[in-house]
């Protein structure tokens, strides 16, 4: 299934040879839009599927992250956990509050006091993980490990780890050049 997953990255995802401004700020020549793998159907069901699988050892009530990368990655987890009689509801972190009705920054099945995993498609400083997991955590939610498709290991597992926090990744930045 890995290496399906890493085939598909590196066809529909993979851009190398210019240079991009990352949201970190930074600048690479290496750049992964894993939402063009995410929302494929065969990338979407090998994500949920090997997440869940890495997930078989942690005991949690409920995955999460921020929209918008996380969102078909805890949605696939969440069908597929279903299908597997292993069902984990998902919720999906709002980058701003919203404005109207509920004015809710967390969307969906948050466990009151639950323990959680929070997801990313790709890690490179940590900045956005480390914002979720302080929302998560004012909740009253214990989050039990973060993981991402990719580790740009640039940092980020580093600041998720020295939080407390247990960080995995399908794969790393070495394992995609």
């Amino acid at each position: 299934m890995k290496e399906s997953l890493k085939k598909i990255l590196l066809e529909k995802s993979v851009i190398t040879g210019k240079e991009f401004k990352l949201s970190s700020g930074k600048t690479s020549n290496f750049y992964v839009d894993a939402r063009i793998t995410t929302l494929d159907p065969e990338g979407a069901y090998l994500c949920g599927k090997i997440f869940l699988e890495m997930l078989k050892d942690i005991k949690i009530d409920a995955i999460g992250g921020y929209s918008i990368g996380a969102d078909p990655i805890v949605s696939s987890i969440a069908v597929l956990s279903f299908l597997e009689n292993r069902p984990l509801p998902a919720f999906i972190i709002r980058k701003e509050e919203k404005s109207h009705g509920t004015r809710k920054s967390i969307e969906g099945n948050v466990p009151i006091n639950g323990r959680v995993a929070l997801f990313d498609d790709v890690v490179t400083s940590g900045g956005s993980i480390l914002k979720g997991i302080q929302q998560v955590e004012d909740c009253g939610c214990t989050v039990e490990a973060v993981m991402a498709i990719i580790d740009r290991e640039e940092g980020g597992r580093e600041k998720i780890e020295s939080g407390g926090h247990p960080f995995y990744s399908i794969f790393t930045k070495s394992d995609l050049i």
